[in-house]
């Protein structure tokens, strides 16, 4: 008999089986839900958390850039250049013998005529090598006397058949080799006097003494072979060079002719005339400037050689220009570049420089009001490069 009942008639079975079957069912559906969601929020985390990593190591990568932007400057109505005054004629005064200074008699300063005697120079070697030149020149002179009263006789016996035309064709020759010997002997004495002339040394030009390089009892080497060895250094000062370099951009300013006005610190309130000279009529490629020549009277001497100058050139036409801080420039084999940033990249353009103010420069050509320049760019800065730019902040008077 099974023990198994049986509910009675008119009752339903219990259905707590299935109301516990529908809640684990719920329950397992929610936890394969937050489990599902637990799993998806977390790779999402994961994901956004890459992408952030990536994206900042990214822009770590990419470096700041201090940028400014080209200010305007009115255009020039004359070109201000730097130039160093040059004597017109400037040599140094080498000895051409050799032997010790006797005696100098103008020191630096002086103020020396064409021929005026500079310095004496004692040569006992040269004199006795002269007086040995003379004794071989007279030892000469007798052989070729006695070769020729020797070929002179035998001539004579030729005649009467005596001797053999042979041996009067050897005492011609030895006549003539004599008389080439004597030839020779006297281009060597006249070369020693030449050398002893030598001894005493004149001024080539009309100039000033501007270094003594010698003095009493030196001993003096000939010729310019030792550099720094000269004994005097003798220049015109009458009119006075001043070489200029001029930006190819006013280039056509410097035409021959011209007149130009110099000043110097130590005149302050005057303009010495000048005028320009000769150009080299060529484009430096490695500067772009055009190398001039000015000159300037200086009749009064108050203009030194080797001072510096400033050269004022007019202007005959305007030049639209920038002004950028020197520490802009980038200076290297492809020539003067600055960086300047476009669509989030380094761009190096070459640039042409107008008039110097010292801690800024002008620009004539490369860059414009529009373009955002890289302040103190990095010497390995390529084009391509991309940068983040900032804005440079101005100073405290508003500059930037």
């Amino acid at each position: 008999m099974s023990s198994r009942q049986t509910p009675p008639a008119g009752e339903s079975p219990p259905r707590l089986s299935v109301v516990a079957r529908l809640v684990l069912a719920v329950l397992l559906v929610a936890a394969a839900f937050g489990l599902y969601s637990a799993i998806h929020s977390g790779l999402i985390s994961r994901v956004r958390a890459d992408a952030t990593l990536k994206r900042e190591t990214l822009d770590a990568s990419i470096a700041n850039v201090t940028v400014l932007h080209p200010q305007p400057t009115a255009p020039a109505e004359e070109l201000v250049l730097p130039g160093g005054m040059q004597a017109f004629v400037a040599a140094p005064i080498f000895a051409r013998t050799s032997g010790y200074l006797k005696k100098w008699y103008f020191d630096i300063g002086s103020h020396v005529k064409t021929g005026d005697l500079l310095a004496e120079i004692e040569t006992p070697e040269i004199d006795r090598q002269l007086d040995q030149a003379r004794a071989d020149m007279a030892t000469a002179q007798a052989n070729y006397r006695l070769a020729q009263t020797t070929a002179e006789r035998y001539q004579s016996l030729l005649k009467s058949d005596s001797v053999a035309k042979q041996d009067v064709e050897d005492k011609v020759g030895d006549l003539e080799a004599k008389g080439a010997i004597v030839d020779s002997a006297a281009f060597n004495v006249r070369r020693l006097q030449e050398t002893q002339g030598f001894q005493k040394v004149y001024a080539a030009f009309d100039g000033v003494i501007t270094a003594r390089n010698t003095d009493i009892g030196d001993l003096i080497d000939a010729g310019a072979n030792s550099p720094g060895k000269e004994l005097f250094d003798l220049a015109a000062t009458g009119r006075l060079r001043v070489y200029v370099n001029v930006p190819q951009t006013y280039s056509r300013a410097a035409t021959v002719g011209k007149a130009a006005d110099l000043t110097l610190a130590e005149f302050p309130s005057r303009h010495f005339a000048a005028e320009i000279a000769r150009t080299a009529d060529s484009i430096d490629p490695v500067s772009r400037t055009l190398l001039t020549e000015v000159d300037v009277e200086n009749p009064t001497g108050e203009l030194l050689p080797g001072a510096y100058v400033s050269v004022h050139l007019r202007l005959g036409a305007q030049v639209p220009a920038v002004v950028l801080p020197a520490n802009t420039l980038i200076f290297r084999s492809q020539g003067l570049q600055v960086a300047v940033v476009r669509n989030g990249k380094a761009e190096l353009v070459p640039v042409v420089l107008g008039r110097d103010f010292g801690n800024e420069v002008e620009v004539v050509s490369g860059v414009t009001l529009h373009d955002a320049v890289i302040e103190n760019p990095s010497d390995s800065l390529t084009s391509g490069t991309p940068v983040h730019a900032i804005e440079a902040q101005p100073d405290k008077d508003g500059a930037k």
